[in-house]
């Protein structure tokens, strides 16, 4: 939990790689007050390269050799923005995201690595994959290998590039093929004529094993072009190559040269402290960086020592103090798979392998790995020896959720909604309850509601646009079309430089989401607080008749435009519990608009509502009282990835309790911890229609079309009305295709 402090200066890191991961975990256990940490990076994990070659040869899983940025992130109080930086201004101190974003900074730290792409070589775009970056290559190999497996590719593979990486990527490529059943033909291109870069004792052993396993050494050899299946030699010959690597060399990405900073050949010079040559706030790591006064082979073994020297150096530069000089080591030992559990030593002349090595490589992989695995527990908050009933209960609970589980319970706030009185003016063609207030403005019926959301992110521009569109939500639900916007900001302490960059952040994504989707940003409030919190204010024009939660009918069908689950992934990444792949996935879909969805309901629903901080059972009760009707859930209900675990390990919402007993589904016991799912709090939730049975195919292959992963989840009965019961035919379904029945 962020400290009390106010925050006056932006560290941003540009890069997940091995070096910054490091910092972050330094930083998280010993964080420099006052200081806002922000790390851009184009994915929610960054791959470990000491462990790819055991993931390529089937020696550990995916999991095994990702950093999760996300847990990271958390662990560190640095905010993730999942971008890929494409340029910065080092005098204004700006960096410009892949997104449209901009993002400022007092001090910055790159860490982006290298890539291994070869456009200069006709068809490699088209039809070969680079090593690097290690995510989009560990990708395609898991699907060439699962082809392969299944006998619909050629166990053929092209590697160009010769050089230790190269040769460890072949070998345990032929070693996954001949473990998958079939014979590997792996073939390595090298324009040199030997292998380069170890000991001839290295050479040979090496040259010992690929012949072992199946793997062609070519040396001498130019690569003209690379087709669908083959590769095209200069002399005109054609290697059969059903997936072709590049590992030959490292090049620098682009990002590099629009930094506005001193290159030698594309990477970033830096001195003996880390810093950018001519900037004293600008430090670059890692294999984008050229050491000026120690250059040394692009390797990550230099990562450790490199952490606490750059940890340093950017606290002295966000405050004060004296920079450390950073010594990278001349010798170190090179540990090479072999394809199985055997290993290769080598250092200097010295070189031999077996499987010792192997479980030495093994035992080095994962330590590094388990300091992104298993974070130390930092001090918790030390309860008063003495309190008024009650504190201690609610310190015990768990943490106060963001997005919509940070409501007040709906039981408490119908209490309150209840002693109001119904409007007396004409104009008010509403009361209080529905989704948005209904008004009478000359001859148009306009639709007014406000929402505001409690931060789940510190990226303030994801948190901004899935803010506006789950309020945009209730005029969606309300058949209304997007008119006008207010913003009502709450920002945490922070001085006025920080205030603008976060201003600025803010503005730009509300207002182009509501341009996308129709509005106009007309103005709003400010003010400082203990954290970030974004409100909405919205109208919009009905063009006919409102959606309101009365007029479903016995037998009109319940149509869902989207999973449910993100309350449970909320609250468990708050945790570190979430995959940070599954929060990112929830990210993405809920920065999806819903103004298609509503477009293809609002022909045909009688009753329409969005689910949000009550949940699917509490909005659809409310539906289903309004009708007069009960509802039965039956068919599918969707959940996010990651959901069904999270919710069996005992994950939930605070305020998912508070749902059930307001509004309890009777049957759901059989469900076991996940009817969690029917009770979850939803943010930016889907929209929840009744429409007549007639159209509901129709309808669901309409949405489907237009991208959204819409189910048929059950129907409108007579019965006491607001009643919920669960149908024994209800399965839960999760986006990999798990199914799990009631």
């Amino acid at each position: 939990m962020r400290a009390p402090w106010p925050l006056t200066r932006d560290l941003a890191l540009i890069g997940g790689g091995h070096t910054h991961a490091l910092v972050l975990r330094m930083w998280g256990m010993r964080p420099l007050p006052g200081v806002r940490v922000t790390l851009v990076n184009p994915g929610p994990v960054a791959p470990y390269t000491g462990m790819l070659p055991g993931h390529v040869a089937g020696h550990y899983t995916q999991d095994a050799l990702e950093i999760d940025l996300v847990r990271l992130a958390r662990f560190a109080d640095a905010r993730l923005i999942m971008a890929r930086a494409v340029a910065m201004d080092p005098v204004a101190r700006q960096v410009t995201l892949d997104d449209g974003r901009v993002i400022g900074f007092d001090v910055v730290s790159v860490d982006i690595g290298i890539h291994a792409e070869m456009p200069g070589i006709a068809g490699f775009m088209d039809h070969a994959v680079a090593a690097k970056p290690l995510d989009r290559f560990a990708a395609r190999w898991r699907h060439h290998l699962a082809q392969v497996a299944a006998g619909a590719a050629a166990p053929t593979v092209a590697v160009i590039g010769g050089g230790i990486a190269g040769v460890e990527l072949a070998m345990t490529m032929a070693h996954a093929i001949r473990a998958a059943g079939r014979a590997p033909r792996v073939t390595i291109l090298e324009r040199q004529a030997a292998l380069a870069g170890v000991s001839a004792r290295a050479a040979s052993i090496l040259a010992r094993k690929m012949r072992d396993l199946g793997v062609d050494f070519q040396g001498g050899i130019t690569v003209a072009e690379v087709g669908p299946d083959h590769v095209r030699l200069a002399d005109g010959r054609r290697i059969a190559a059903a997936l072709t690597v590049g590992a030959a060399g490292a090049f620098p990405h682009p990002f590099a040269a629009n930094s506005g900073l001193a290159l030698q050949d594309g990477f970033i010079r830096v001195d003996t402290h880390l810093q950018a040559e001519g900037h004293s706030t600008i430090f670059a790591v890692g294999d984008c960086a050229h050491m000026v006064a120690s250059p040394r082979p692009k390797a990550g073994v230099f990562a450790v020592r490199a952490a606490p020297v750059l940890a340093h150096n950017l606290r002295v530069a966000l405050s004060s103090g004296d920079l450390r000089v950073f010594r990278p080591q001349r010798h170190y030992l090179k540990l090479i798979t072999l394809g199985g559990q055997s290993a290769l030593a080598e250092r200097g002349a010295f070189a031999m392998s077996g499987p010792l090595l192997w479980r030495l490589k093994d035992r080095i992989d994962r330590t590094f790995m388990a300091k992104f695995h298993d974070f130390p527990q930092m001090a918790a908050v030390v309860p008063p020896a003495r309190a008024a009933a009650g504190v201690l209960d609610a310190l015990a609970e768990k943490p106060l959720c963001g997005g919509c589980g940070a409501k007040v319970g709906p039981g408490v706030l119908q209490a309150g909604l209840a002693a109001l009185p119904a409007p007396d003016r004409a104009d008010i063609l509403s009361g209080p309850g529905d989704d948005a207030a209904v008004l009478q403005v000359g001859g148009a019926r306009q639709v007014l509601t406000t929402d505001h959301l409690r931060a789940f992110t510190e990226d303030a521009g994801m948190l901004t646009r899935i803010a506006v569109l789950h309020a945009l939500g209730d005029v969606w639900a309300m058949g209304a079309d997007p008119q006008a916007a207010l913003l009502s900001l709450i920002l945490p302490r922070q001085s006025e430089a920080l205030q603008a960059r976060q201003i600025d952040e803010i503005l730009s994504a509300a207002n182009a989401v509501l341009t996308e989707t129709g509005a106009a940003l007309v103005g709003g409030h400010t003010t400082l607080g203990a954290e970030l919190t974004v409100g909405v204010t919205l109208t919009g024009l009905c063009p006919a008749a409102p959606i309101e939660l009365a007029g479903g009918q016995a037998g009109d069908a319940l149509i869902l435009t989207r999973p449910l689950g993100s309350g449970v992934i909320f609250a468990a990444e708050m945790q570190r519990a979430a995959r940070g792949r599954d929060v990112a996935a929830l990210y993405t879909a809920l920065c999806q608009p819903q103004g298609a969805a509503a477009r293809i309901l609002r022909n045909h629903a009688r009753a329409m509502t969005d689910v949000t901080g009550f949940g699917l059972a509490g909005h659809l009760a409310a539906l289903a009282r309004a009708s007069g009707l009960a509802a039965r859930l039956s068919g599918e209900i969707p959940l996010y990835r990651g959901v069904t675990d999270l919710l069996a390990q005992g994950h939930g919402s605070q305020l998912a309790g508070a749902n059930r007993r307001t509004a309890p589904v009777a049957g759901a016991d059989r469900l076991g911890p996940l009817q969690g799912a029917l009770y979850d709090p939803q943010t930016a939730g889907p929209l929840l229609a009744a429409v007549p049975e007639a159209y509901a195919d129709a309808i669901i292959t309409a949405l489907r079309a237009a991208g959204y992963p819409a189910a048929r989840i059950g129907h409108l009965e007579p019965d006491v009305a607001g009643a919920i019961t669960l149908d024994p035919s209800l399965v839960l379904t999760s986006p990999a295709g798990e199914t799990l029945p009631a």
